[in-house]
Protein backbone atom coordinates (compact mmCIF):
# COMPACT_ATOMS: atom_id res chain seq x y z
CA UNK A 1 0.00 0.00 0.00
CA UNK A 2 1.34 3.42 -0.95
CA UNK A 3 1.80 6.23 1.52
CA UNK A 4 -0.90 8.28 -0.20
CA UNK A 5 -3.44 5.46 -0.03
CA UNK A 6 -2.63 4.82 3.64
CA UNK A 7 -3.19 8.41 4.69
CA UNK A 8 -6.50 8.56 2.82
CA UNK A 9 -7.74 5.34 4.43
CA UNK A 10 -6.80 6.83 7.79
CA UNK A 11 -8.69 10.00 6.83
CA UNK A 12 -11.92 8.03 6.33
CA UNK A 13 -11.50 6.02 9.54
CA UNK A 14 -10.63 9.02 11.69
CA UNK A 15 -13.59 11.04 10.46
CA UNK A 16 -15.93 8.11 11.02
CA UNK A 17 -14.69 7.77 14.60
CA UNK A 18 -14.96 11.50 15.30
CA UNK A 19 -18.51 11.64 13.90
CA UNK A 20 -19.36 8.71 16.18
CA UNK A 21 -17.89 10.61 19.14
CA UNK A 22 -20.33 13.40 18.38
CA UNK A 23 -23.20 11.01 19.06
CA UNK A 24 -21.65 9.33 22.11
CA UNK A 25 -22.25 10.27 25.75
CA UNK A 26 -25.73 11.64 25.06
CA UNK A 27 -24.35 13.84 22.24
CA UNK A 28 -22.50 16.04 24.72
CA UNK A 29 -19.77 17.02 22.23
CA UNK A 30 -22.27 17.96 19.50
CA UNK A 31 -24.87 19.72 21.67
CA UNK A 32 -24.26 23.13 20.09
CA UNK A 33 -24.83 21.75 16.59
CA UNK A 34 -27.85 19.63 17.44
CA UNK A 35 -29.58 22.32 19.49
CA UNK A 36 -28.34 25.88 18.83
CA UNK A 37 -27.27 25.57 15.19
CA UNK A 38 -30.37 23.59 14.26
CA UNK A 39 -32.55 26.20 15.97
CA UNK A 40 -30.85 29.08 14.14
CA UNK A 41 -31.23 27.24 10.83
CA UNK A 42 -34.93 26.63 11.50
CA UNK A 43 -35.49 30.30 12.39
CA UNK A 44 -33.80 31.49 9.21
CA UNK A 45 -35.35 28.98 6.82
CA UNK A 46 -38.83 29.60 8.24
CA UNK A 47 -38.53 33.39 8.26
CA UNK A 48 -38.84 33.64 12.03
CA UNK A 49 -35.59 35.55 12.54
CA UNK A 50 -32.23 36.07 10.90
CA UNK A 51 -29.53 36.37 13.58
CA UNK A 52 -26.92 38.90 12.53
CA UNK A 53 -29.40 40.58 10.19
CA UNK A 54 -32.54 41.20 12.23
CA UNK A 55 -30.74 41.08 15.59
CA UNK A 56 -27.24 40.99 17.05
CA UNK A 57 -25.48 37.64 16.93
CA UNK A 58 -22.41 36.14 18.56
CA UNK A 59 -20.88 35.14 15.20
CA UNK A 60 -19.89 37.01 12.00
CA UNK A 61 -22.32 37.04 9.09
CA UNK A 62 -20.96 34.13 7.02
CA UNK A 63 -21.44 31.72 9.93
CA UNK A 64 -24.94 31.34 8.53
CA UNK A 65 -23.66 29.52 5.45
CA UNK A 66 -22.80 26.13 7.00
CA UNK A 67 -25.64 26.40 9.52
CA UNK A 68 -28.31 27.03 6.90
CA UNK A 69 -26.86 24.64 4.30
CA UNK A 70 -26.97 21.87 6.88
CA UNK A 71 -30.54 22.85 7.76
CA UNK A 72 -31.69 22.29 4.17
CA UNK A 73 -31.48 18.53 4.76
CA UNK A 74 -33.33 18.55 8.09
CA UNK A 75 -35.67 16.92 9.14
CA UNK A 76 -35.12 14.38 6.34
CA UNK A 77 -31.65 13.61 7.72
CA UNK A 78 -30.34 14.14 11.25
CA UNK A 79 -28.94 17.68 11.46
CA UNK A 80 -25.88 16.63 13.46
CA UNK A 81 -25.01 13.86 10.99
CA UNK A 82 -25.27 16.22 8.02
CA UNK A 83 -23.00 18.68 9.83
CA UNK A 84 -20.40 15.95 10.35
CA UNK A 85 -20.56 14.99 6.68
CA UNK A 86 -20.25 18.64 5.61
CA UNK A 87 -17.15 19.10 7.73
CA UNK A 88 -15.72 15.84 6.37
CA UNK A 89 -16.24 17.06 2.80
CA UNK A 90 -14.50 20.37 3.53
CA UNK A 91 -11.66 18.55 5.28
CA UNK A 92 -11.31 16.21 2.28
CA UNK A 93 -10.91 19.13 -0.13
CA UNK A 94 -8.19 20.77 1.98
CA UNK A 95 -6.60 17.39 2.73
CA UNK A 96 -6.32 16.63 -0.99
CA UNK A 97 -4.57 19.97 -1.52
CA UNK A 98 -2.18 19.20 1.34
CA UNK A 99 -1.33 15.60 0.39
CA UNK A 100 -1.22 16.11 -3.38
CA UNK A 101 0.43 13.12 -5.00
CA UNK A 102 1.92 11.99 -1.71
CA UNK A 103 5.52 12.67 -2.71
CA UNK A 104 6.37 15.30 -0.09
CA UNK A 105 7.39 13.87 3.28
CA UNK A 106 6.69 17.18 4.95
CA UNK A 107 3.15 17.34 3.61
CA UNK A 108 2.48 13.71 4.51
CA UNK A 109 3.76 14.37 8.03
CA UNK A 110 1.45 17.37 8.22
CA UNK A 111 -1.45 15.21 7.01
CA UNK A 112 -0.81 12.58 9.70
CA UNK A 113 -0.59 15.34 12.31
CA UNK A 114 -3.96 16.71 11.18
CA UNK A 115 -5.59 13.31 11.54
CA UNK A 116 -4.00 12.74 14.95
CA UNK A 117 -5.20 16.18 16.02
CA UNK A 118 -8.77 15.42 14.93
CA UNK A 119 -8.78 12.16 16.84
CA UNK A 120 -7.19 13.71 19.93
CA UNK A 121 -9.68 16.59 20.15
CA UNK A 122 -12.67 14.40 19.36
CA UNK A 123 -16.25 15.42 18.71
CA UNK A 124 -15.99 19.03 19.89
CA UNK A 125 -13.39 19.63 17.19
CA UNK A 126 -15.88 18.67 14.48
CA UNK A 127 -19.23 19.80 15.83
CA UNK A 128 -18.59 23.52 16.10
CA UNK A 129 -18.23 26.35 13.56
CA UNK A 130 -14.49 26.20 14.13
CA UNK A 131 -14.43 22.88 12.28
CA UNK A 132 -15.64 24.62 9.12
CA UNK A 133 -12.93 27.27 9.35
CA UNK A 134 -10.00 24.87 9.85
CA UNK A 135 -9.95 23.38 6.30
CA UNK A 136 -10.47 26.86 4.84
CA UNK A 137 -7.54 28.09 6.93
CA UNK A 138 -5.32 25.18 5.87
CA UNK A 139 -6.10 25.62 2.17
CA UNK A 140 -5.80 29.40 2.35
CA UNK A 141 -2.43 29.22 4.10
CA UNK A 142 -1.06 26.70 1.59
CA UNK A 143 -2.07 28.94 -1.33
CA UNK A 144 -0.64 32.18 0.06
CA UNK A 145 2.56 32.05 -1.98
CA UNK A 146 1.43 30.57 -5.29
CA UNK A 147 -2.08 32.04 -5.34
CA UNK A 148 -2.18 34.86 -2.77
CA UNK A 149 -5.50 36.26 -4.00
CA UNK A 150 -7.21 32.90 -3.57
CA UNK A 151 -5.41 32.15 -0.32
CA UNK A 152 -6.31 35.44 1.32
CA UNK A 153 -9.90 35.20 0.03
CA UNK A 154 -10.30 31.79 1.70
CA UNK A 155 -8.84 33.14 4.94
CA UNK A 156 -11.22 36.11 4.76
CA UNK A 157 -14.21 33.79 4.26
CA UNK A 158 -13.07 31.79 7.29
CA UNK A 159 -12.72 35.02 9.31
CA UNK A 160 -16.28 36.03 8.47
CA UNK A 161 -17.40 32.66 9.85
CA UNK A 162 -15.28 32.72 13.03
CA UNK A 163 -12.88 35.56 13.87
CA UNK A 164 -9.72 33.58 14.68
CA UNK A 165 -8.38 33.20 11.05
CA UNK A 166 -7.78 36.95 11.16
CA UNK A 167 -4.55 35.94 12.93
CA UNK A 168 -3.49 34.02 9.82
CA UNK A 169 -4.45 36.94 7.60
CA UNK A 170 -2.35 39.28 9.72
CA UNK A 171 0.60 36.89 9.49
CA UNK A 172 0.11 36.68 5.71
CA UNK A 173 0.10 40.46 5.28
CA UNK A 174 3.40 40.58 7.16
CA UNK A 175 5.15 37.51 5.70
CA UNK A 176 3.97 37.35 2.07
CA UNK A 177 5.90 39.59 -0.32
CA UNK A 178 2.87 40.13 -2.56
CA UNK A 179 1.06 42.03 0.17
CA UNK A 180 -1.21 43.90 -2.21
CA UNK A 181 -2.66 40.57 -3.40
CA UNK A 182 -3.20 39.40 0.19
CA UNK A 183 -4.91 42.65 1.16
CA UNK A 184 -6.86 42.71 -2.10
CA UNK A 185 -8.28 39.21 -1.76
CA UNK A 186 -9.40 39.83 1.81
CA UNK A 187 -10.80 43.25 0.92
CA UNK A 188 -12.92 41.90 -1.94
CA UNK A 189 -14.47 39.22 0.27
CA UNK A 190 -15.06 41.63 3.14
CA UNK A 191 -16.63 44.24 0.86
CA UNK A 192 -18.97 41.62 -0.60
CA UNK A 193 -20.04 40.45 2.86
CA UNK A 194 -20.64 43.99 4.11
CA UNK A 195 -22.63 44.87 1.00
CA UNK A 196 -24.83 41.78 1.28
CA UNK A 197 -25.54 42.37 4.97
CA UNK A 198 -26.34 46.06 4.42
CA UNK A 199 -28.59 45.30 1.45
CA UNK A 200 -30.40 42.72 3.59
CA UNK A 201 -31.05 45.43 6.17
CA UNK A 202 -28.59 44.18 8.77
CA UNK A 203 -26.08 47.01 8.74
CA UNK A 204 -26.78 47.87 12.37
CA UNK A 205 -25.94 44.32 13.43
CA UNK A 206 -22.92 43.73 11.17
CA UNK A 207 -20.37 43.93 13.98
CA UNK A 208 -22.63 42.90 16.85
CA UNK A 209 -20.38 39.93 17.56
CA UNK A 210 -17.50 42.25 18.51
CA UNK A 211 -19.32 43.91 21.41
CA UNK A 212 -20.59 40.54 22.57
CA UNK A 213 -17.08 39.16 22.92
CA UNK A 214 -15.63 42.16 24.74
CA UNK A 215 -18.40 42.09 27.38
CA UNK A 216 -17.86 38.46 28.38
CA UNK A 217 -16.53 37.32 31.74
CA UNK A 218 -13.76 34.84 32.54
CA UNK A 219 -14.72 31.47 31.07
CA UNK A 220 -13.53 28.59 33.23
CA UNK A 221 -11.37 27.03 30.49
CA UNK A 222 -9.37 30.21 29.82
CA UNK A 223 -5.76 30.12 31.07
CA UNK A 224 -6.29 33.25 33.18
CA UNK A 225 -9.11 31.49 35.04
CA UNK A 226 -6.73 28.84 36.41
CA UNK A 227 -5.93 31.05 39.40
CA UNK A 228 -9.59 31.18 40.40
CA UNK A 229 -10.09 27.45 39.89
CA UNK A 230 -7.14 26.71 42.18
CA UNK A 231 -8.49 29.17 44.74
CA UNK A 232 -11.82 27.39 44.44
CA UNK A 233 -10.43 23.96 45.27
CA UNK A 234 -8.48 25.57 48.12
CA UNK A 235 -11.75 26.87 49.57
CA UNK A 236 -11.07 30.61 49.19
CA UNK A 237 -14.28 32.50 50.13
CA UNK A 238 -16.15 34.20 47.29
CA UNK A 239 -14.82 31.97 44.52
CA UNK A 240 -17.52 30.24 42.49
CA UNK A 241 -18.46 28.98 39.04
CA UNK A 242 -21.57 30.58 37.57
CA UNK A 243 -23.60 29.92 34.44
CA UNK A 244 -24.13 32.67 31.86
CA UNK A 245 -27.53 31.78 30.45
CA UNK A 246 -27.31 34.25 27.57
CA UNK A 247 -24.03 32.81 26.24
CA UNK A 248 -24.53 29.28 27.62
CA UNK A 249 -21.06 29.25 29.18
CA UNK A 250 -19.62 28.79 32.65
CA UNK A 251 -17.56 31.60 34.16
CA UNK A 252 -15.60 32.15 37.35
CA UNK A 253 -16.31 34.65 40.08
CA UNK A 254 -13.97 35.70 42.85
CA UNK A 255 -11.81 38.46 44.32
CA UNK A 256 -11.04 41.28 41.84
CA UNK A 257 -12.58 39.31 38.96
CA UNK A 258 -14.11 42.45 37.44
CA UNK A 259 -10.69 44.09 37.32
CA UNK A 260 -9.22 41.02 35.62
CA UNK A 261 -12.06 40.99 33.09
CA UNK A 262 -11.46 44.67 32.35
CA UNK A 263 -7.74 44.25 31.77
CA UNK A 264 -7.85 41.11 29.64
CA UNK A 265 -9.00 42.77 26.40
CA UNK A 266 -6.17 45.37 26.51
CA UNK A 267 -3.71 42.59 27.35
CA UNK A 268 -4.90 40.61 24.34
CA UNK A 269 -4.63 43.60 22.02
CA UNK A 270 -1.18 44.63 23.27
CA UNK A 271 0.09 41.05 23.09
CA UNK A 272 -1.13 40.57 19.53
CA UNK A 273 0.33 43.91 18.42
CA UNK A 274 3.68 43.03 19.99
CA UNK A 275 3.80 39.68 18.16
CA UNK A 276 2.82 41.35 14.89
CA UNK A 277 5.49 44.02 15.41
CA UNK A 278 8.16 41.36 15.95
CA UNK A 279 7.04 39.61 12.78
CA UNK A 280 7.06 42.88 10.85
CA UNK A 281 10.61 43.56 12.03
CA UNK A 282 11.71 40.13 10.82
CA UNK A 283 10.00 40.70 7.45
CA UNK A 284 11.62 44.13 7.10
CA UNK A 285 15.00 42.55 7.74
CA UNK A 286 14.49 40.03 4.96
CA UNK A 287 13.01 36.90 6.56
CA UNK A 288 11.52 34.47 4.05
CA UNK A 289 7.91 33.32 4.00
CA UNK A 290 8.95 29.74 4.79
CA UNK A 291 10.93 30.87 7.81
CA UNK A 292 8.56 33.56 9.06
CA UNK A 293 4.94 32.62 8.37
CA UNK A 294 4.64 29.37 10.41
CA UNK A 295 5.99 30.74 13.72
CA UNK A 296 4.29 34.12 13.26
CA UNK A 297 0.92 32.55 12.42
CA UNK A 298 1.20 30.06 15.29
CA UNK A 299 2.21 32.78 17.75
CA UNK A 300 -0.75 34.95 16.75
CA UNK A 301 -3.18 32.02 16.97
CA UNK A 302 -1.83 31.00 20.37
CA UNK A 303 -1.99 34.63 21.47
CA UNK A 304 -5.70 34.57 20.68
CA UNK A 305 -6.03 31.55 22.97
CA UNK A 306 -3.57 32.16 25.82
CA UNK A 307 -4.32 35.87 26.30
CA UNK A 308 -8.08 35.45 25.92
CA UNK A 309 -10.66 35.53 28.71
CA UNK A 310 -12.69 32.98 26.72
CA UNK A 311 -11.29 29.47 26.34
CA UNK A 312 -13.86 27.19 24.74
CA UNK A 313 -12.53 23.67 24.01
CA UNK A 314 -13.06 24.01 20.24
CA UNK A 315 -10.51 26.83 20.22
CA UNK A 316 -7.80 24.17 20.34
CA UNK A 317 -8.72 23.23 16.75
CA UNK A 318 -7.17 26.53 15.69
CA UNK A 319 -3.73 25.05 16.29
CA UNK A 320 -4.11 22.68 13.34
CA UNK A 321 -3.70 25.14 10.44
CA UNK A 322 -0.44 26.92 11.39
CA UNK A 323 1.23 23.73 12.61
CA UNK A 324 0.21 21.92 9.41
CA UNK A 325 1.99 24.64 7.44
CA UNK A 326 5.02 24.44 9.74
CA UNK A 327 5.31 20.67 9.28
CA UNK A 328 4.78 20.95 5.53
CA UNK A 329 7.73 23.33 5.08
CA UNK A 330 10.04 22.22 7.91
CA UNK A 331 8.95 18.97 9.57
CA UNK A 332 12.22 18.47 11.48
CA UNK A 333 11.84 21.72 13.36
CA UNK A 334 8.09 21.48 13.89
CA UNK A 335 7.57 17.88 14.98
CA UNK A 336 8.18 18.63 18.67
CA UNK A 337 5.58 21.41 18.96
CA UNK A 338 3.25 19.22 16.89
CA UNK A 339 3.56 16.42 19.45
CA UNK A 340 2.95 18.89 22.28
CA UNK A 341 -0.13 20.16 20.44
CA UNK A 342 -1.49 16.60 20.18
CA UNK A 343 -1.08 16.26 23.94
CA UNK A 344 -2.94 19.54 24.49
CA UNK A 345 -5.77 18.40 22.23
CA UNK A 346 -6.00 15.02 23.97
CA UNK A 347 -6.26 16.65 27.39
CA UNK A 348 -8.90 19.00 26.01
CA UNK A 349 -11.10 16.06 24.99
CA UNK A 350 -10.80 14.64 28.50
CA UNK A 351 -11.78 18.02 29.91
CA UNK A 352 -14.75 18.32 27.57
CA UNK A 353 -17.00 16.50 27.38
CA UNK A 354 -15.88 13.71 29.71
CA UNK A 355 -14.71 15.54 32.85
CA UNK A 356 -16.53 18.84 32.47
CA UNK A 357 -19.14 18.18 35.15
CA UNK A 358 -16.41 17.28 37.63
CA UNK A 359 -14.61 20.55 36.89
CA UNK A 360 -17.84 22.46 37.49
CA UNK A 361 -17.96 20.81 40.90
CA UNK A 362 -14.31 21.85 41.47
CA UNK A 363 -13.07 18.32 41.96
CA UNK A 364 -9.30 18.73 42.45
CA UNK A 365 -8.00 15.99 40.12
CA UNK A 366 -10.00 17.19 37.11
CA UNK A 367 -9.26 20.85 37.83
CA UNK A 368 -5.54 20.07 37.89
CA UNK A 369 -5.84 18.41 34.47
CA UNK A 370 -7.33 21.65 33.12
CA UNK A 371 -4.53 23.62 34.76
CA UNK A 372 -1.98 21.24 33.19
CA UNK A 373 -3.56 21.70 29.76
CA UNK A 374 -3.36 25.46 30.10
CA UNK A 375 0.23 25.28 31.35
CA UNK A 376 1.16 23.32 28.23
CA UNK A 377 -0.58 25.95 26.12
CA UNK A 378 1.51 28.66 27.72
CA UNK A 379 4.65 26.55 27.20
CA UNK A 380 3.83 26.11 23.51
CA UNK A 381 3.16 29.82 23.23
CA UNK A 382 6.53 30.55 24.79
CA UNK A 383 8.30 28.13 22.43
CA UNK A 384 6.79 29.65 19.31
CA UNK A 385 7.50 33.24 20.41
CA UNK A 386 11.14 32.29 21.00
CA UNK A 387 11.16 30.56 17.61
CA UNK A 388 9.78 33.72 16.03
CA UNK A 389 12.47 35.83 17.71
CA UNK A 390 15.11 33.49 16.28
CA UNK A 391 13.86 33.52 12.69
CA UNK A 392 16.81 34.05 10.38
CA UNK A 393 17.02 37.25 8.39
CA UNK A 394 19.09 38.48 5.46
CA UNK A 395 22.46 39.92 6.32
CA UNK A 396 22.54 43.71 6.73
CA UNK A 397 23.55 45.71 3.66
CA UNK A 398 26.60 47.14 5.47
CA UNK A 399 27.91 43.62 6.09
CA UNK A 400 27.56 42.68 2.39
CA UNK A 401 29.35 45.88 1.38
CA UNK A 402 32.32 45.09 3.64
CA UNK A 403 32.64 41.67 2.03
Amino acid sequence: MGRRAAVWIAFVLVHAVVIWLGFADDRAASWDVGQLYRWWAWQTLNGQAFPGITEDWIYPALAHLPIVVTGLFWPLVDYTLVWGLLVTALDAAAFALLVGRGRSRGRLTAAWFWLAALLALGGVGMFRLDAVTVPLAVAGSLWLVGRPWVGSALLAVATWIKVWPAALLAAAVIAVRRRSAVVGGAAVVSAAVVALVVLAGGGAHLFGFVGDQTSRGLQIEAPVSAVYLLMGIAGVPGVAIVHDEALITFQVEGPAVDAVVAVMTPVLIIGMLAIAALGALKAWRGATFVGLFPPLATALVLGFIVLNKVGSPQYMAWLVAPIVVGLAVDRRRWWRPAVLAIGILGLTQLIFPFWYDAILLLRPAEVWVLVLRNTLLVALFGWVVVRLARVGVARPVTQRVRE
